[in-house]
């Protein structure tokens, strides 16, 4: 049985995660929006999360004015995984730093030495 929590709160619980980026890094976060869809694409179900953008070691000069980077978590997915609040605070905030590194052009497999695969 997934774990029931509003949306409110599940947003609430992303602007946590967001909030607990140390300063230095939040400062380099650049042209992305965060948002929560309530499902991952059909293509790949079981995504958490996805950044949808061009990461900062590969943007070209010229790339201000461009769209927002778009960084989305899945939240079905999300609160299917888990099974209290705790844990899906903890999920929350991994999938977004997991994200927020793949804006700086940190790899999964990187990721996974780290810890946030």
């Amino acid at each position: 049985m997934p774990l029931e929590i509003s949306a409110a709160e599940f947003d609430r619980l992303v602007g946590e995660a967001l909030d607990s980026l140390p300063d230095e890094i939040a400062a380099r976060v650049e042209n992305v929006v965060v948002l929560v869809e309530p499902t991952a694409p059909p293509e790949d179900p079981d995504l958490l999360g996805i950044y949808d953008g061009v990461a900062l070691t590969e943007r070209a000069a010229n790339h201000a004015g461009d769209l927002p980077d778009r960084i989305l978590l899945f939240r079905d997915n999300l609160l299917e995984m888990c099974r209290t609040p705790e844990e899906l605070a903890d999920e929350v905030r991994i999938t977004v730093v997991h994200e927020v590194a793949h804006h700086f052009g940190i790899d999964d497999a990187r990721l996974g030495d780290l810890g946030y695969a």
